[in-house]
């Protein structure tokens, strides 16, 4: 699940005439501004579950939020465009003059190598717990074992 972005969690914006590019610590929005596409795309986004069900079906039409740690890569193409590659998803072109998607391609790549360092981390922190905490779970299922075994 995403968790909500405030306005203090943006570290960039970049306004076009039909979109914004708003990257954040832990997550990039393109967010429409006009347009059908921008209706469906607040509708989609207006749930949790529409938008991680039917999100993936749209993506091709409605660019949404992306964590900076499910992205592969990104880079600046041949055009001058941003292009992100996700795992699993379509590509994401974003249409921006080449400055600006050199600027963003940069601090992405940045904030991409800490988010995925964090979420590592966390990963290995969790393994830690877990396997201080297996002889407490050992001891608890036999525990339950003998209560079931005295019960029949």
């Amino acid at each position: 699940m995403v968790t909500l972005m405030t306005t203090e969690d943006v570290v960039m914006t970049i306004e076009k005439p039909h979109f914004t590019v708003k990257l954040h610590k832990i997550l990039l929005q393109v967010h429409l501004k006009t347009g059908i596409k921008k209706e469906l795309e607040d509708f989609l986004e207006s749930k949790a579950t529409l938008r991680e069900s039917l999100g993936f079906l749209f993506q091709t039409i409605i660019p949404l939020d992306v964590r900076l740690k499910d992205i592969e890569s990104v880079n600046v193409d041949k055009e001058g465009q941003v292009k992100i590659a996700i795992p699993l998803r379509k590509d994401i072109v974003i249409p921006l003059e080449l400055n600006e998607s050199k600027r963003l391609v940069k601090k992405m790549n940045e904030l991409i190598a800490i988010e995925k360092e964090r979420v590592m981390q966390e990963l290995e922190e969790a393994k830690k717990a877990r396997k201080a905490l297996e002889p407490e779970i050992a001891e608890a299922e036999e525990e339950a074992f003998r209560e079931r075994v005295r019960e029949e």
